[in-house]
């Protein structure tokens, strides 16, 4: 949906605030807004209202002018933003003006790689980037919040948000959540071309049964803490500004009335003072669950565990003020949830200024935003396989480059998920992003109408292409409807007939090079080996088509890393590799498969380890996987002590050469692992990485500082739990993935 941004229509509504009206020069203090504020009022500003499919000033501007909603969702339109806006300031009983939410999650009109994707860099700065320029952006329209973003670990690739996650680790999860925390809020929420960012699903929403949206989760302690928690942690300490209650439940509590959880461990042990915000309608669906028997019971259980303010669904508006009066809800919780409301929009200049942002030009956000969105896209692309050194083509030896596939010239679909404002206009397709740089030698074909047809019609014209090129691309994989939420999918295969593409493609016996876009890891054993390269391109974004060509055509060197595992099948799910070891685990040793047990063979325990007798027992591709068209050896590893005390922090380098004939950049892994301990602890865990880049023969020497509070661990006591850190003898591991084998040794002591 392309909307109309241009800036002089926001300046109308600023100009037409005269001396008469009663806009507020100054910020009024929050004590003396509730002390006048009715009842209705306060509860008012807990709900964040969405005007549907009508006119957003028709719809809302009642509700606005008595000041009974605080807060508006996906109204986009900047003259309507600006009219609310007028009408809150001028019109409602005390001049509060509006939060404007919208899902701003990887861009506004230019946009970003998925998360997924941007989780692939491995590097926060282009995160942070990302978001600043998204920020600026939506702020031309007026959004001044945004629901991002969301820091869910994702462990299950059926589960279709694991496209606007950040993957499966909790560190990376970690540093990049507070990246975009930082791109979309600044030094200075009321800064015009800043956003208020919010931390979501707080908390487990990523470990859905089945990888089924909004399932149940069962998450123990121990998980909750050392795995779960600890990136909506780094947004707090990042200063996030709001945080949004999962749709899922919580060992029983729907973590929309999870009370322990948002007042317990969110606000008094983490000191947050930002607002909560429940998902879409989650708070009338605590019945649903079956925590409450009615909307009234719900609006209490809410209320009551801390949620602020109450998005789409009107439980607060209908119920609340009955609630206090039979003593359910304390006028202290509305009143605290009031304030907190206040005070962010206090912080982000709204009382100074409601209006769409008038400071920048849509042109030179634009601009700006479609460097940001070229940056991320090409060191987003991982390149998994590269088989006699296939990659790159070489422009100047092809006559004739076959383009094939349904997503080979879709602009649109490699925006991926959650773009509603994304402008398809803006977006470069792979074909265009070649044919620029190949004039006149590319022949297109797209094979199949979507990447879900089952039609094989249009295969003989790929196959005569193919036939008369000197290589192939092929561009296949996912739309964006089949990732996202709500979009879970149990069969994790390329969809629709494209397996049988890359086969008939395979038979004609040209290079073939594949570039997969998906918002998901893809199950792709039934056809790695029928290709002789593959990039892993995601939903790269606007900018995605002339990234994925600079790659595939040697004008830039991949250096995308995996976020997230890619099982070979998807029975191995869920697959990640800070797994724990289990009693049995499995090595090529004590494994047997199918294949191998003699019939009739009398019932055993066959190896006796933990595996599937139907499929290899590792990942087809490790966390941290990723290739380049350089090679880089790793050697002299070295501590700078051998022993450590509590309060130490641990130097840890190594020398890292590239030792290819072209430069490129490297991200270097530090894992570490704690082998004994009062609880069972993961096989690895990743605890720091960089980016690297060496010319061609370049030597260098990298360093970590791996600081002790880094291995402490959550473990649960008889009365509550605690963060701890024991002593004993860790490993740590440095290279290129997290099957590094390069590794060293140290001692921690209690003293």
């Amino acid at each position: 949906m392309k909307q109309d941004c241009d800036t002089s229509m926001t300046q109308t509504p600023t100009q037409a605030a005269t001396a008469e009206s009663n806009t507020p020069l100054t910020t009024p203090s929050v004590k003396a807004l509730i002390s006048a504020m009715s009842l209705a009022e306060k509860i008012g500003q807990m709900s964040l209202a969405q005007p549907g499919e009508g006119d957003p000033v028709a719809v809302l501007a009642p509700q606005v002018r008595a000041g009974t909603i605080g807060a508006i969702i996906n109204v986009v339109d900047p003259k309507a933003v600006a009219e609310l806006q007028r009408i809150a300031i001028e019109e409602s009983p005390h001049g509060i003006p509006l939060l404007v939410g919208r899902d701003v999650i990887h861009g506004f009109q230019t946009i970003m790689p998925i998360p997924l994707g941007q989780a692939a860099t491995w590097n926060p700065k282009r995160v942070r980037e990302g978001a600043k320029c998204a920020a600026e952006e939506a702020s031309l329209v007026g959004v001044n919040w945004t629901y991002a973003p969301m820091m869910d670990i994702a462990r299950d690739p059926r589960w279709g948000r694991i496209a606007e996650s950040f993957g499966e680790d909790v560190y990376l999860s970690c540093e990049l959540s507070a990246a975009m925390v930082q791109g979309f809020q600044g030094n200075d929420l009321a800064n015009p071309n800043s956003v208020a960012a919010c931390a979501k699903h707080f908390v487990g929403y990523g470990a859905a049964e089945s990888g089924r949206d909004y399932a149940t989760t069962n998450i123990s302690t121990h998980e909750l803490h050392n795995v779960y928690l600890p990136p909506f942690k780094a947004a707090v300490d990042s200063g996030v500004a709001s945080v949004m209650t999962s749709f899922s439940d919580l060992d029983g509590i729907p973590a929309t009335a999870h009370g322990a959880l948002i007042n317990g461990v969110l606000r008094d042990e983490w000191g947050f003072e930002g607002i909560v915000v429940s998902d879409w309608n989650s708070i009338p669906e605590l019945s649903t669950h079956g925590l409450s028997a009615n909307d009234h019971e719900a609006a209490v259980a809410a209320a009551k565990a801390g949620v602020d303010l109450e998005m789409a669904s009107e439980t607060y508006n209908q119920h609340l003020a009955n609630a206090m009066a039979a003593g359910e809800v304390s006028i202290e919780v509305i009143d605290q949830a009031v304030t907190r409301l206040l005070q962010l929009k206090i912080d982000l200049g709204l009382f100074q200024n409601p209006y769409p942002n008038d400071q920048t030009s849509q042109a030179n956000a634009q601009e700006k935003a479609q460097r940001a969105a070229y940056d991320c896209a090409l060191e987003s692309l991982v390149l998994l396989k590269n088989d006699h050194a296939t990659l790159p083509l070489n422009p100047t030896a092809i006559e004739r480059l076959a383009v094939i596939g349904p997503l080979a010239d879709e602009g649109y679909e490699q925006l991926g998920t959650w773009i509603f404002d994304g402008d398809a206009d803006l977006s470069i397709s792979v074909r265009q992003g070649i044919e620029t740089q190949l004039p006149k030698k590319v022949v297109y074909e797209r094979a199949l109408e979507t990447s879900r047809s089952r039609d094989h019609s249009g295969f003989e014209a790929a196959l005569a292409a193919a036939a008369s090129a000197d290589a192939v691309v092929l561009v296949i994989g996912e739309e964006a409807i089949l990732s996202g939420e709500a979009h879970s999918r149990a069969n994790i295969d390329l969809p629709g007939a494209q397996v049988e593409l890359v086969k008939a493609i395979r038979q004609t016996g040209k290079p073939v090079v594949a570039v997969v876009l998906a918002g998901r890891p893809l199950t792709l054993s039934n056809m790695i080996n029928e290709v002789d390269a593959l990039v892993y391109a995601w939903h790269p974004g606007t900018a995605g088509g002339q990234a994925i060509a600079d790659v595939l055509l040697g004008h830039a060197t991949p250096s995308g890393k995996l976020p997230v595992t890619f099982p070979r099948h998807v029975g191995q799910v869920p697959m990640y590799y800070n797994a724990k070891n289990s009693g049995k685990p499995p090595s090529p040793e004590l494994v047997t498969y199918i294949d191998d047990i003699p019939v009739k063979a009398p019932q055993t325990s066959l190896g006796m380890s933990a595996f599937h007798l139907d499929v290899e027992h590792t990942p087809l591709f490790p966390f941290g996987y990723g290739l380049s068209y350089t090679h880089f050896n790793y050697d002299k590893l070295s501590l700078s002590a051998k022993r450590l005390g509590p309060d130490d922090t641990l130097t840890v380098s190594v020398e890292i050469t590239n030792s290819g004939d072209r430069a490129g950049e490297e991200v270097v892994q530090l894992y570490v692992r704690d082998p004994v301990a009062s609880i069972t602890r993961p096989i690895r865990e990743l605890k720091g990485f960089q980016r690297v880049a060496l010319a061609a023969g370049e030597r260098r020497r990298v360093a970590f500082e791996l600081s002790t509070q880094a291995l402490r661990f959550y473990r649960s006591t008889g009365h509550g739990g605690e963060w701890r850190l024991e002593p004993g003898v860790f490993a740590v591991y440095v290279g290129g993935d997290s099957t590094t084998t390069l590794g060293a040794r140290f001692e921690l002591s209690d003293q």
